[in-house]
């Protein structure tokens, strides 16, 4: 299985360092925000969609609570 490198806090750049020390204060898991902070532009896109969405703003959450399932089962995850 391929392992995608966490990136610490010296590596990423300041808007996501910010981002992720918020999600870490919530106590979030910020593995995610540190491994697409690999590919910034990638990075920056993705969450440009998703707090919005995440938040009410542009898809439900009982919408995105469903997709998740579903990739999940799609993938033989059951969580």
């Amino acid at each position: 299985m391929a392992r995608i490198r966490l990136l610490p806090d010296e590596e990423l750049d300041e808007v996501t360092r910010t981002s992720v020390h918020e999600m870490e204060e919530k106590g979030l898991d910020t593995s995610t925000a540190r491994g697409l902070a690999n590919a910034q532009d990638f990075f920056n896109s993705y969450f440009q969609f998703y707090g919005p969405a995440r938040q009410g703003r542009s898809v439900s959450d009982e919408l995105i609570e469903l997709v998740r399932l579903r990739i999940a089962r799609h993938n033989d995850c059951f969580t």
